[in-house]
């Protein structure tokens, strides 16, 4: 199965979350069914990060949206952790500080985009703004409603200036939602991540799902496209964006830079070095 295709929403195309099975496994009967392909697709992340920073035309930003609970910390920790953090900054996004709320909404975002051979990850990212901020009214729907578009604008300038974009909304039912919650309850190492607002925004879920229909369908495009990642099952949740990271940077066809030394001229000062020293078994090696 093609997974970019599977999971992406095409371009103009509605979004129904009611439709999406959030339990989905594909063929996979479990975690260890799958395991030996998860960390083949960890390998070539690693890999292709590699490739990517080392090349240093281009870059990738990669997006996590999804409800409380949804596993967005649990996916860079065990997906995107494949990665070389020098090359791959992570910036989670919380409430605006002052001096962000005083900028247009775009402002924050723009600074924590990748420079060329990085891949930057949003834990949460720019569409808060058309989702927290639409379903709790903190601005006018004429203020909301135009986001999209301004969105859509900053992507395209990204991609433009070579950055290539990949939006993962981390789809989870209600009754896994809970499931979590009751988690992070029993479990004494996970009452750090107890807080009154999961709890509080659970009124919310059908508000939520609204807003959330509306800026996949609405801002899913060819350069940025948006896939819904079914993620009741945390590791398929794992191998699916695994594997669509993975995918796309393979389909960028990236190179290797040609050396800025002449290599022969390096061996032989490098044998003459050994020689000097004595070191007859290293020279070997040559």
């Amino acid at each position: 199965m093609n997974y970019i295709k599977r999971f992406r929403v095409d371009p103009g195309s509605k979004v129904d979350l009611g439709k999406v099975d959030a339990g989905f496994k594909d063929q996979h009967e479990s975690h260890e069914h799958a395991l030996p392909e998860i960390e083949a697709y960890n390998q070539k992340l690693h890999d292709l990060q590699y490739l990517m920073y080392a090349e240093g035309k281009r870059s990738l930003l990669i997006c996590l949206q999804g409800r409380d609970a949804a596993g967005k910390d649990g996916t860079i920790n065990h997906v995107l952790g494949a990665m070389n953090p020098q090359g791959c900054p992570v910036t989670g996004f919380k409430v605006p500080s002052k001096e962000e709320a005083a900028h247009d909404f775009l402002w924050r975002y723009h600074q924590h985009t990748p420079s060329r051979g990085q891949v930057a990850i949003f834990n949460r990212s720019h569409y808060e703004d058309v989702l927290v901020v639409r379903v709790h009214k903190m601005v006018p729907k004429d203020v909301w409603s135009q986001r999209y578009e301004h969105i859509n604008n900053f992507e395209k300038l990204l991609y433009d200036n070579g950055t290539h974009i990949l939006k993962f909304y981390l789809h989870i039912d209600a009754e896994e939602q809970l499931e979590r919650f009751k988690t992070r309850i029993v479990d004494p190492a996970r009452h750090w991540k107890i807080s009154e607002g999961d709890y509080a925004e659970r009124p919310f879920w059908d508000a939520y799902t609204a807003a959330f229909e509306d800026a996949l369908s609405k801002c899913s495009t060819k350069h940025a496209p948006w896939f819904i990642i079914p993620s009741n099952h945390k590791w398929f949740r794992n191998l699916a964006i695994s594997r669509i990271v993975s995918e796309t940077l393979e389909s960028l066809d990236m190179k290797f830079p040609e050396p800025t030394i002449d290599i022969n001229e390096i061996k032989k000062k490098y044998h003459a070095i050994v020689e000097e020293e004595g070191g007859e078994k290293r020279k070997a090696a040559w």
